[in-house]
């Protein structure tokens, strides 16, 4: 008994601080929002619904799909179910959804954590608030809204908005979610973003080369509260979760009870029904049912493929020469959309599996 208490006490003890909590939790999970604190985004009064098509000529080729593993045939059913850890696929072609399942006792209202898929969600809310003039300009220095940094290191002062969308910090900052000393991992598991930011070095000038790191975003979202003056959960619920008419409520998970920053780069917990309402927004640069809810020179920006940016841009990902736009997060989360095809692709799950093969033979079947 004795001994059980000990452990008890060890455990609790571990998870008292961010190394203990990244040992006690070993590594990031879908199921994450249940470990941290979190604000709650509610739904409207009006929800939006796609058509079911799931009997359509479309759905019935994309059930004929095969795919060769180890020297065998499955379908697209059979193959996500048996070999690649996801939760939900989803594929909406014109407003009409052409195929749905749900694998791993995951079901349509099921939440879970969509980690960087959440950088592309805060852009639009960056966008917005600039259309509203809370962010008055993407050429802001970020010290106009969280002052401390330019305390910190003068540096900061020459950082902008759109060096963050763009991530081209100049800081030294690893993204490897594996060491519980990397920078990514004391802003995921620590209760106090600001203070892991404030302690971060220059290794380049703010604009001079594009690296991809989650603290941009983190300095975005708080920057986002400050401007509003409200939890960016609470702004996304005002500015899209209400507008795109959402069928479930969501959480953006927060750092700690005291500053409560959201987790910009990593803490919405959503549903892939609902992701896919924001691809319906992205292709239709920015209007929800003839209301636009993003503005689109915003929606533009998102979707031009920068060369010189690795082709990311304003927090979404690109291809030369191509029109597919992704927001990607880790353990395969994913939104897909062809605005030409207006072709939507919602992937989530526990692992990551390359989803090329489904995406490029289910986009094959649509001229």
């Amino acid at each position: 008994m004795k001994k059980l208490i000990l452990i008890t006490i060890a455990l609790l003890s571990l998870q008292s601080c961010q190394y203990g909590r990244m040992i006690y939790y070993y590594t990031a999970d879908i199921d994450d929002h249940k470990i941290f604190p979190y604000t709650k985004v509610n739904t409207g009064t009006e929800q939006f619904h796609f058509i079911e098509a799931k009997q359509s000529a479309l759905a019935t080729k994309i059930n004929e799909l095969t795919f060769g593993v180890k020297n065998k045939r499955y379908s697209l059913t059979e193959t996500l179910d048996k070999f690649t850890e996801t939760t939900a696929f989803l594929v909406i072609k014109n407003d009409s959804i052409v195929y749905e399942n749900y694998f791993e006792g995951y079901k349509r209202d099921s939440i879970s954590t969509i980690f960087s898929v959440s950088k592309s969600v805060t852009s639009l809310l960056v966008g917005i608030a600039v259309e509203e003039g809370k962010i008055t300009s993407v050429h802001d220095p970020i010290t106009k809204y969280i002052p401390e940094l330019s305390e910190a290191n003068a540096t900061f002062n020459k950082l902008t908005i759109e060096h963050l969308l763009n991530m081209r910090s100049g800081l030294k900052f690893r993204e490897t979610y594996s060491n519980p000393f990397d920078e990514v991992t004391k802003l995921y598991y620590g209760r106090n973003q600001l203070n892991v930011i404030k302690k971060l070095k220059f290794i380049h000038q703010p604009g001079e080369k594009h690296e991809y790191q989650s603290v941009c975003t983190a300095m975005l979202g708080i920057a986002i509260e400050r401007a509003t003056n409200k939890q960016l959960g609470k702004y996304l619920e005002e500015k899209l979760w209400i507008p795109l008419g959402m069928e479930n409520n969501a959480t953006w998970s927060y750092d700690g009870e005291r500053n409560k920053n959201a987790k910009a780069f990593s803490g919405l917990n959503t549903t892939a029904i609902d992701l896919a309402k924001i691809a319906r927004l992205m292709i239709h640069k920015g209007k929800f049912n003839g209301k636009q809810i993003v503005t689109e020179e915003w929606v533009n920006n998102c979707v031009t493929p920068n060369k010189n940016n690795d082709y990311y841009q304003y927090q979404w990902y690109g291809f030369k020469n191509s029109d597919d736009i992704f927001a990607i997060g880790i353990l395969g989360q994913e939104i897909y959309f062809n605005a030409r095809k207006n072709l939507t692709i919602i992937r989530l799950g526990k692992s990551w599996t390359d989803t090329d093969p489904y995406v490029n033979k289910i986009k094959a079947l649509i001229k």
